[in-house]
């Protein structure tokens, strides 16, 4: 059983870690945790530096927990939405987690809602978390 868990490092990804560390210990699924830059080639060595940084946090997480898992750094040209909802489908997840940040509705509309796009486009059930 794998869950796969969007993460960029803010509270509501650690929330959403948090949650699916729990259910995979119930459960006893394997843990994909995932960081998507949209950059491809573009992006910046800091921002990749981040992005690892974050994913160094949800590995120490993993561990400590004792859950199985592994950190993936996407760096595809993709959004984070369509990474995520790929990467669910090439894994053949049961699950998606993802945090939710609270957003304006025009905020959405400019800036979008990845989490939005994860909900409506995934092939599994996707766990939101605030």
């Amino acid at each position: 059983m794998i869950f796969v868990v969007g993460f960029d490092g803010s509270n509501s990804a650690k929330e959403a870690l948090a949650v699916a560390v729990k259910h995979a210990k119930v459960l006893g699924a394997q843990l994909q945790v995932i960081t998507s830059l949209k950059g491809g080639d573009q992006t910046s060595q800091d921002r990749i530096n981040q992005a690892k940084a974050g994913l160094t946090f949800a590995e120490d997480v993993l561990a400590k927990e004792g859950v199985d898992g592994e950190t993936h750094l996407l760096i595809r040209g993709r959004t984070a939405g369509e990474d995520l909802v790929q990467f669910a489908e090439e894994k053949q997840a049961e699950l998606v987690f993802i945090g939710v940040r609270r957003r304006s509705k025009v905020g959405k509309l400019v800036f979008g809602s990845c989490s939005q796009f994860v909900i409506l486009k995934a092939g599994c059930p996707v766990v939101s978390v605030k």
